[in-house]
């Protein structure tokens, strides 16, 4: 039996965390970046749960991950409550992380109609390279990943790479701070047997025991969500 629950790990990992940010973005509340950041996670959170649930569900009816006994409280639709919970919580992290190192809105950027055409089709080839990984059991997880992304980096990038590419040095600290503090303690809830990784559907591949796969999920999963804020801010910005 595992010797941590999922209602556990986000008491512990996750909770937390968010109150920290939450607390300092309070004092700041007056700020339009702040409202409008409100804004753009609420849309964020809804789009974040839409999208997300149904891939989730096939993956754990697949088989490529599964829980440790007694870890979750239930189930609606074949998943967790705490993980559709944490579909909800790991935006809401990120998202306040991002207003905290988004900075000001970069003025002059504009894309013609070539530019987001390429937006477009850099992230369907990212797709196209999942639906590929599909076709062989190891690199399942790593395709579900890259094909589940596609569509989502089609239209952020259509939107506006340009932006994203301009504001690059921000949009990779805001990437990377919560990934690397979710790899971390996703590593300790798979060593706390709160959810296995099949190695069936995984290269073997792992940096300090964590799967790349896991590794790419949260890097995918708040690119996201940064890029959706970023560029939320900013189409708000143009509009006004």
């Amino acid at each position: 039996m595992s010797s941590l629950t999922y209602v556990q790990f986000h008491a512990l990992y996750v909770l937390p965390v968010l109150a920290a940010l939450t607390a300092t973005a309070h004092h700041r509340r007056d700020s339009v970046n702040w409202r409008v950041g409100a804004a753009g996670l609420a849309v964020v959170t809804v789009l974040a749960v839409a999208y997300t649930m149904p891939w989730d569900r096939l993956l754990i009816s697949m088989g490529v991950w599964s829980y440790g006994s007694g870890t979750v409280a239930g189930r609606l639709w074949g998943v967790p409550y705490e993980e559709i919970a944490f579909f909800v919580l790991q935006p809401a992290l990120t998202t306040l992380w991002t207003l905290h190192v988004a900075g000001p809105i970069l003025e002059g950027v504009t894309h013609t109609r070539r530019e987001r055409l390429l937006g477009a089709a850099a992230g369907l080839a990212v797709g196209a390279v999942g639906l590929l990984a599909l076709t062989a059991p190891a690199t399942t997880y790593l395709g579900a990943i890259l094909a589940w992304a596609g569509p989502v980096l089609a239209l952020q990038w259509a939107v506006g790479w340009r932006y994203l590419w301009g504001a690059r040095a921000r949009v990779a600290v805001a990437v990377m701070v919560p990934s690397a503090y979710l790899w971390a303690v996703d590593r300790l809830a798979i060593q706390a047997g709160v959810w296995t990784i099949a190695d069936t559907y995984t290269t073997g591949l792992a940096v300090a025991g964590l799967p790349v796969e896991e590794m790419l999920f949260f890097v995918v999963t708040n690119c996201f969500v940064v890029q959706g804020v970023v560029l939320f801010r900013w189409v708000v910005h143009r509009w006004r």
